[in-house]
């Protein structure tokens, strides 16, 4: 991933975070509402999730094997684990795939501006307590669920970290776009 989309891609997600937030609409709030057990979001995180890891796995190379000399079996293993996840824990597994997506994205990005410092901070910053997010919303995730909750039952709550993100947003690609 080149230092540019590494660290213009946490701006464009708060973006993408923070102007549904600001705006706010019933149709907007009622989805982001269903979401954690929504089965479509479900399909959607969990499965990009289950695939890009699949695809991590695939590509592991041979110092990373330690058991087996190639990653097939590994790569079959979690897939079974992927698609029996639909059917025995089906609860807030759109939570999880979200987190899993996260933590993926979080890797790539931080792999990007490696060794980069200066005003990548606070992209790094930011991508940091995205992964503390995902980890403590992966292993309780119906606390996810009581903070969307919580989020929108006064509309100011929603529209102050709606507007918290966009300006985070918009500083972290005004960061990217500078160097």
């Amino acid at each position: 991933m080149s230092l540019l989309f590494a660290s213009l891609l946490p701006g464009l997600i708060l973006i993408a975070i923070g102007v549904p937030l600001l705006i706010s609409n019933p149709l907007i709030v009622t989805s982001i509402k269903a979401m954690p057990r929504s089965p479509a979001a479900a399909a959607l995180f969990w499965g990009s999730a289950s695939l890009w890891f699949l695809y991590v796995v695939w590509n592991l190379s041979p110092a990373d094997l330690v058991i087996f000399e190639t990653s097939k079996p590994l790569a079959v293993f979690f897939a079974v684990v992927a698609v029996a996840a639909f059917y025995f824990v089906p609860d807030f597994l759109a939570i999880r795939g979200l987190c899993v997506l996260t933590l993926l994205a979080a890797w790539e990005i931080l792999m990007g501006t490696f060794g980069e410092y200066g005003w990548l901070r606070v992209v790094k910053a930011v991508v940091y307590a995205g992964v503390i997010l995902a980890i403590y919303f992966g292993c309780v995730p119906y606390r996810a669920r009581d903070f969307i909750q919580w989020l929108f039952n006064r509309v100011q709550r929603a529209r102050m970290l709606g507007a918290l993100a966009l300006a985070s947003g918009l500083l972290i690609v005004g960061i990217a776009l500078s160097h």
